[in-house]
């Protein structure tokens, strides 16, 4: 261990860019061993592990890179399986430049080291080692309903499996995995990894329920008949307006309708109306994550041109710093510092968007660098579809209503310890807390599961 003088940090291989264009297979490949083992050989083991505490799963990181370290393989995947619903997929898709890897103590002079890369290896490792995670069969009779088949819903579905309770999970989508399935690209995400945990899940004694959506195919007083908790966990879905006049036209659209709608088409999918953007010019709004989705799917689709638009510079940007590298890799034009203020339209179809550049005004406290407007610099970028990657809020279907749910000001579901106001029901995830990463929304199902167990003195 301490190796981090004689090994400096080095990040998975990436394919080849003109290869990876052409298709939706995964961006970077997984570690093998002997990569593996030198990157975790670099960890100090601080006594104050700050990458244990950047984690929203609090994973046991330092101890499961020493055993990458000392080739005890079998136990580096029970560790990392312990806290985390999934790692292996968390591995591919967390910003951990932000989070672990963020507040790793070699961040500062010697380069983190590669923990999302060596959890991955860990995972898939073992694997093809024949290992897969444990669970007890279902050993009580006590029965919990999963409503909705994402981050959240997996995890609190994993760990009430773990402790042998049933579980039945509703899905209203064809396939489960929710924004793991619909809303990741799988350059980024292979569907299939996906697809391995909800089978085990299913081995597991789950029994999932697709195309079934509560309160219109399973009633709701069913769902409170046949269960004796009920887990929510629907995401936050709905896309965010822009409030521009002409963001009605129909050649507008949402980040995730436009996610959905290629990857339910790569699935094979019957699709009434799809999204064409080849040999088209997109513009793309806004700076997050899911912009760069829509960025780099855009590309790999053929569009003419592709362009992201944000209103503040490159560095403000929120999303990973690596999907922005990723993006420029593959041919997205970045325009900083503009700020929409009108998308002009023609027959209810958008021509272009009128543009004002900004400047940013540093704050004297902490907060964040305000936005100004500098006077008479509007400009237009021509457009032939235009994507909305503004953020998401939360969807209020009528069956929380019937299950006597409290919302909150802003739509999510209200909680307390994840206990709603129905003291049955229990919800987390971004329906809960609000749009955000899938694996703060893991670490919410996981300790929403924990709370359930508890409520039957399990």
């Amino acid at each position: 261990m301490i190796n981090f003088t004689k090994f400096e940090r080095i990040n998975p291989e990436k394919r080849d860019v003109l290869q990876r264009l052409k298709d939706y297979t995964e961006v970077y490949q997984v570690f093998e061993k002997t990569r593996a083992k030198e990157q975790s050989d670099r960890c100090m083991q601080c006594g104050v592990p700050y990458c244990h505490t950047g984690c929203p799963l609090h994973n046991f990181i330092p101890s499961w890179l020493k055993q990458t370290a000392n080739k005890n393989p079998d136990l580096a995947f029970a560790l990392s399986n312990e806290t985390s619903p999934f790692p292996e997929i968390l591995g591919r898709i967390c910003p951990q430049d932000v989070l672990c890897e963020g507040a790793c103590s070699l961040n500062t002079g010697h380069g983190a080291i590669s923990i999302g890369a060596v959890e991955t290896h860990i995972s898939e490792s073992a694997f093809e080692r024949g290992l897969k995670p444990k669970f007890p069969g279902i050993t009580s009779d006590k029965k919990v309903a999963v409503i909705g088949s994402g981050p959240s819903g997996i995890a609190a579905a994993t760990y009430l499996l773990r402790k042998g309770i049933q579980v039945s999970m509703f899905e209203r989508d064809g396939r489960a995995g929710g924004l793991l399935t619909y809303g990741i690209p799988g350059f980024k995400l292979n569907k299939d990894v996906v697809q391995r945990r909800i089978d085990w899940l299913i081995e597991a004694g789950m029994e999932l329920h697709l195309k079934c959506e509560i309160g219109k195919d399973k009633k709701v007083q069913d769902l409170e008949n046949e269960f004796d908790s009920i887990y929510v966990a629907i995401g936050a879905t709905k896309g965010r307006e822009s409030g521009l006049e002409g963001e009605d036209s129909s050649n507008v659209y949402f980040a995730m309708e436009f996610l959905k709608n290629i990857q339910k088409r790569n699935f094979g999918d019957k699709l009434d109306n799809f999204i064409d953007v080849k040999d088209k010019k997109v513009l793309v709004i806004g700076g997050g994550d899911t912009a760069m989705d829509c960025l780099r799917t855009s590309v790999r689709e053929g569009a003419l041109s592709v362009k992201c638009l944000y209103r503040r510079d490159e560095a403000n940007m929120p999303g990973s710093k690596k999907e922005v590298v990723n993006s420029k890799e593959e041919g997205v034009e970045f325009v900083f510092n503009v700020s929409p203020k009108k998308i002009q339209a023609e027959n209810n179809k958008a021509k272009s968007i009128l543009l004002e550049k900004t400047t940013l005004i540093e704050s004297d406290t902490n907060e964040r660098a305000k936005i100004q407007i500098i006077e008479n610099s509007e400009y237009e970028e021509e457009a032939d579809i235009i994507i909305l990657a503004l953020g998401f809020s939360c969807e209020e279907p009528e069956f929380l209503n019937e299950l006597k749910v409290d919302l909150n000001s802003w739509g999510g579901v209200e909680t307390y310890n994840f206990q709603t106001s129905n003291k049955n029901v229990y919800s987390g995830g971004d329906c809960q807390r609000g749009a955000h990463l899938a694996v703060t929304a893991a670490a919410d199902g996981r300790d929403a599961a924990r709370r359930i167990i508890k409520s039957f003195n399990l």
